[in-house]
């Protein structure tokens, strides 16, 4: 690890084109409250967002999906976290609860459509890297080994740990409460940080136990 590693926000050098990378610092307390039922509620809140289009008709949708594609990488066959949580959704499935900083995470990913990425700040060694992934590199994500070769990879000085698909076991948050880092992977061309800061207000007026810091833009 490297001196100065967990200075928030981390240094990033965005090789891809169209992404911009917003991070969040989260701290979670206890007891939290207003996120369980928030989860619960999400596949209704699902239905509000998407204002009645199908997903893959959604401009935020197609906005990660054509990144995806600009890097080299099938968004059906490789799926977007955010997509696969929608599709949950879609059969009624509320956000499975796992812990509170995943299940905000998961819930902040749904009201936006877009990937987001919590993970132990500890885990990582800045400077970061946003690329395409190269032939023969494998990561072991929560998924198991997973090929990345082109695929959007972001890598910190050991390698990468993170894709807008699945993230490394090494980041993975293993505590009810503590300071974590969120990374949320935007389309620049279809959802602006001030959407995001507009979604952290009105969830901060439902959820309490729970407080965040957005990186300066």
């Amino acid at each position: 690890m490297v001196e100065g590693a967990h200075a928030f926000p981390p240094s990033v050098d965005t090789r891809l084109a169209g992404w911009d990378l917003l991070w969040i610092e989260l701290t979670v307390g206890t007891p939290v409250k207003g996120l369980s039922e928030l989860c619960k509620s999400a596949p209704s809140r699902m239905r509000h967002i998407l204002t009645g289009l199908p997903p893959a008709e959604h401009p935020v949708v197609q906005s990660v999906r054509g990144l995806f594609r600009n890097a080299g990488c099938d968004p059906i066959r490789y799926r977007p976290s955010s997509e696969a949580l929608i599709r949950r959704l879609e059969k009624g499935e509320p956000i499975p609860a796992i812990l509170p900083a995943v299940d905000f995470n998961n819930l902040l990913s749904v009201e936006l459509l877009v990937p987001c990425c919590v993970l132990e700040p500890e885990a990582i060694a800045p400077p970061l890297v946003l690329r395409r992934g190269r032939p023969g590199e494998i990561m072991d994500s929560m998924r198991g080994p997973f090929t990345l070769d082109a695929k959007p990879v972001l890598a910190d000085a050991d390698g990468p740990f993170g894709t807008p698909i699945t993230d490394s076991e090494k980041v993975k948050v293993k505590t009810d409460t503590g300071t974590f880092w969120m990374v949320v992977y935007l389309p620049r061309a279809a959802l602006s940080r001030d959407r995001v800061e507009t979604v952290l207000k009105d969830l901060g007026k439902k959820i309490t136990g729970l407080s965040w810091k957005l990186a300066p833009a």
